[in-house]
């Protein structure tokens, strides 16, 4: 029963769902746009910032310098299938990828997968609660803790889920609120 340890599962399911939504772009290019891509080379899967540099020259590009000429068209694939609506432009190792517009249909996409990206978060939260509620009951049933603070921690735990989840509802109604609003 240790609630330390249940905060920080819950806190790394936030911080993985703020790394998701950095990459959801809103019309201004950043480069954590880029983060959600994973390239395959060398017979693995491999972030795009371990295989490249991503810059952002002017409010709408950005700019990908590939350290392997090799890897240059499995980059530029891993970026047009990520889903993202970017097409790069290669001039040698280079990348250029401009940021179109959004419309609005892409726009309530965009929405829609925050809100994806939000439910994986919250079921992760869930997860981190069953294990926390699974080894409390364990630990009371071999009888190292009584009724009372099984139930105090319950509780405790429970409270620590209902805020992480309303961190994340905050996040993403933020995030929402961004892509609707530019």
């Amino acid at each position: 029963m240790n609630l330390d340890d249940l905060k920080r599962r819950m806190q790394g399911a936030i911080n993985s769902l703020h790394g998701e939504l950095v990459g959801l772009r809103t019309g201004r290019a950043s480069s954590g746009m880029l983060d959600p891509v994973v390239v395959s080379v060398y017979g693995s899967e491999m972030p795009i910032n371990q295989v490249a540099t991503i810059t952002v020259p002017e409010a709408r590009m950005l700019m990908v310098q590939v350290w392997d000429r090799g890897t240059v068209q499995a980059v530029d694939r891993a970026i047009r299938e990520a889903n993202l609506g970017l097409n790069p432009i290669v001039e040698g190792a280079t990348m250029r990828i401009p940021i179109p517009e959004l419309n609005r249909e892409r726009r309530q996409e965009l929405v829609k997968v925050a809100h994806k990206y939000a439910e994986a978060a919250r079921v992760a939260v869930r997860h981190v609660r069953r294990d926390g509620l699974d080894g409390a009951k364990k630990e009371e049933k071999d009888g190292k803790v009584g009724q009372d603070e099984h139930r105090i921690f319950t509780e405790k735990v429970q409270k620590l889920t209902d805020d992480t989840i309303g961190e994340i509802d905050r996040l993403v109604a933020a995030k929402e609120t961004e892509i609707l609003q530019i």
